[in-house]
């Protein structure tokens, strides 16, 4: 073979091998998309699944139950972005105390079915029941983060009896967006969900906090991974659902109706609001001042106490663990 010719096709060889090896290292970098339903994803305790039928459709409700021995139960409810892993310490801390914990993943949301249905907090609140009902759980304090205190202040409202305590962490529904936040369509909605990116999420992410710090990074990249699966339009479909379902369905007319003991504890630098992109820059301080909403919730409710948390912002059980913890494992005792 002619010199030429070998050094062409050594050359070409080695090209070939060369954009090989660095495509396949590009790819190695790629984050593995995510299944909706979070499958590979592992929780920090054992996931059960309590079987439900809605709209006719038969669905899973994933939950974990840390059945340590005693009296007392706790019942955690996530927010809209997170989903009941993100409990971790909370969780362990409870069941340190001597708590039995119950988390669910609403329908919807982490490992639970993703269903095409009607969302409300009514229907939410009843799955929950239903959960607690099947664990033989007559009574339970019950803590609800961001979305999850909206929806725990319905449980409390439809179930009473079974509400020790209501702990509510920065919730989300202080007041009511419809006269403060520009009305958007579930379809748009779901685009905007479709369009969501690494760069996007983590923006948005970033608000929560005063202090960013790397162990936050992980909610992040399941936001990600979950846009790089084949089922995420199913997904982002029913994250519209559920946008719409707070936007219509506010809490804030009925604090003054709870009948059980209730404590707020309020990250005071939270600026969180549902749509907040489509409020008008001129309102945007009239919106989300969670320092005045948490004193006004506070007063509004018969038998509540607020905890403030100064410099701190969405999430206290990661921003602010012990003073977060010292509040609810106090609160619940009593």
């Amino acid at each position: 073979m002619p010199k030429s010719i070998l050094y062409f096709v050594t050359f070409y060889f080695f090209l070939v091998t060369a954009t090989y090896a660095q495509n396949a290292a590009i790819e190695k970098q790629k984050p593995e998309p995510l299944g909706i339903a979070m499958e590979g994803f592992e929780y920090p305790f054992e996931v059960k699944y309590l079987r439900l039928n809605l709209e006719g459709q038969d669905v899973r409700m994933a939950y974990m139950d840390v059945n340590v021995p005693g009296d007392q139960t706790v019942v955690l409810f996530h927010g809209k972005n997170f989903f009941g892993a993100y409990w971790k310490e909370t969780i362990e801390k409870l069941a340190e105390a001597g708590y039995r914990v119950v988390v669910p993943d609403q329908i919807g949301f982490g490992k639970s079915s993703k269903p095409n249905i009607h969302y409300s907090f009514p229907m939410l609140a009843a799955n929950t029941k239903q959960l607690l009902d099947t664990l033989q759980i007559e009574s339970a304090a019950i803590v609800g983060h961001s979305m999850g205190g909206m929806l725990a202040t319905r449980f409390a409202l439809m179930y009473p009896e079974t509400t020790e305590r209501l702990i509510l962490e920065n919730p989300i529904g202080l007041e009511d967006y419809k006269p403060i936040v520009p009305y958007a369509t579930i379809e748009a909605q779901y685009k905007s969900t479709l369009a969501l990116t690494e760069e996007s999420i983590r923006k948005y992410q970033e608000s929560y906090y005063v202090n960013w710090s790397p162990e936050y990074e992980t909610y992040v990249q399941v936001h990600y991974r979950w846009t790089l699966s084949g089922e995420y339009p199913r997904l982002a479909w029913a994250s519209a659902l559920t946008a719409d379902m707070i936007y219509n369905q506010p809490v804030a007319y009925e604090f003054s109706d709870i009948k059980v003991p209730t404590l707020l504890i309020i990250g005071q630098a939270d600026r969180t609001v549902v749509g907040k992109n489509r409020v008008p820059r001129e309102d945007l301080d009239k919106v989300g001042q969670y320092p005045r909403l948490g004193k006004k919730v506070a007063e509004t409710i018969p038998d509540a106490q607020l905890i403030e948390i100064e410099n701190v912002g969405h999430i206290p059980h990661f921003e602010a663990k012990d003073q977060f913890y010292a509040a609810l494992l106090k609160f619940v005792a009593n």
